[in-house]
């Protein structure tokens, strides 16, 4: 139960506080939350008629408009700069929900948007703008502030249901103002991720609108499947993605080094339901890259003042890199491991005597210069793919819109009486 309650506030979930009384193991996570969240009076979303109520629309100069660059530092140490562009007409939609990043002094954020959520939006989203339109909307969020007093054991009065509504009445009017038939790819990471869950099981999960779900990317979260099964669990209708083919599934997982597994009371990995565990996906085995990790990895600091800083890319480079993004080609690879009750992505970078490269990756959580080895590389979840993710997607648009041209883009095994 100790390990529950640690995860819930670790990802300062939507779905309420812990609880000391474990759920049912008959029952889904999303249900089993839905029975532990407080009683509380209904919540007043945000009107998202409101531009300033988004990060990123599609004809905007926003969030999402940023520079999002990338300095690939091949294995000889030579640099090479992309220039990145997104799609003129992407063909579908991806709407993301931001992690726990808000760094107001409130226990839920407030309306006004900081640099933080929005160099977020450059970290996580903007490269998906290569095959999709972009949708980001702000949100009421658990701040981080909220968060760090948590784990101090402070008696903080957040309030997830906020988060949650606002997140579901931005999807509504998504749906009712963008979305017009077209297929969409939802993506969310730790907080968001979350929610996202919770909006996918009340909302889309055995729905008619889930013909247009073309997948969703649920990362450093809380999805679970029967041990053995790539369906059930969290989601009653929608499998774990299988191949970048794949469509209306699920790709989730949580990154932890493979010489630091998790273990004890980590905080990520790990199923709350007896006979479920947590979901792995790797998007290194769905594009057919054989667990090679094509991860575009913050070049500075990212701004998270608990990440470790980053290494010298290169021994051999004469030249800064200046771009947000730094990949490095054949050095990081990915393995979904099964391991004293925790399923995780195993993060391995293996480097060469002969390549200048940087041997070692950051993304630990580092707290007044102490390693807290509970976190794994939470912080870069979504780098460590991110490359992977954007193919797997373009992929998943054309096989969706193609079987939307056949006339059979449900999967055989969805029942509208479901």
């Amino acid at each position: 139960m100790y390990r529950r309650c640690l995860a819930a506030l670790a990802l300062a979930l939507s779905f309420g506080a812990c609880s000391q009384e474990a759920a049912a193991p008959t029952e889904s996570p999303a249900e089993a939350a839905a029975e532990l969240a407080p009683a509380i009076a209904p919540v007043t979303p945000l009107d998202y008629a409101n531009e300033s109520h988004w990060l990123c629309r599609p004809g905007r100069d926003d969030a999402c408009a940023q520079e999002a660059s990338v300095t690939t530092v091949s294995a000889d140490g030579a640099l090479k700069f992309e220039i990145f562009t997104p799609a003129a007409n992407a063909p579908i939609d991806c709407f993301y929900v931001y992690p726990t990043i808000s760094q107001d002094a409130s226990p839920n954020a407030d309306t006004a948007l900081g640099p933080e959520e929005r160099e977020i939006v450059r970290q996580q989203l903007a490269r998906f703008g290569a095959a999709c339109r972009l949708f980001a909307p702000a949100y009421r969020q658990v701040t981080l502030t909220a968060l760090y007093a948590l784990r101090r054991g402070e008696d903080v009065a957040t309030d997830r249901e906020l988060a949650y509504a606002d997140v579901k009445a931005a999807w509504q009017h998504y749906l009712a103002t963008d979305n017009a038939g077209r297929g969409v790819v939802l993506i969310g990471h730790d907080q968001g991720a979350g929610i996202l869950t919770r909006l996918i099981a009340s909302e889309i999960d055995g729905q008619p609108i889930r013909s247009q779900l073309i997948s969703a990317i649920l990362v450093g979260g809380a999805v679970e499947t029967p041990i053995g099964q790539a369906v059930g669990g969290t989601f009653r209708t929608l499998p774990l993605c299988a191949a970048s083919t794949s469509t209306g599934c699920i790709i989730a997982y949580s990154a932890f080094r493979a010489e630091a597994p998790p273990s004890g009371e980590s905080l990520f990995g790990v199923a709350t339901t007896t006979g479920n565990h947590a979901a792995c996906v790797n998007p290194a085995d769905l594009d057919g890259s054989a667990g090679q990790l094509s991860a575009w990895l913050p070049a500075g600091r990212a701004l998270f003042e608990d990440m470790a800083p980053p290494p010298v890319w290169s021994a051999s480079a004469t030249a800064p890199i200046e771009t947000p993004f730094v990949a490095l080609p054949g050095l990081i690879s990915g393995k979904c491991v099964e391991q004293g009750g925790f399923s995780y992505l195993a993060i391995t970078v293996t480097p060469d005597l002969a390549d200048p490269r940087a041997d070692k990756i950051n993304g630990d959580v580092v707290v007044n210069g102490t390693l807290r080895p509970l976190w794994g590389l939470h912080l870069i979840d979504m780098h460590l793919a991110l490359g992977n993710l954007v193919n797997v997607v373009s992929t998943q648009s054309a096989e969706w819109r193609n079987a939307q041209t056949r006339g059979s883009a449900l999967p055989p095994d969805f029942h509208k009486d479901q």
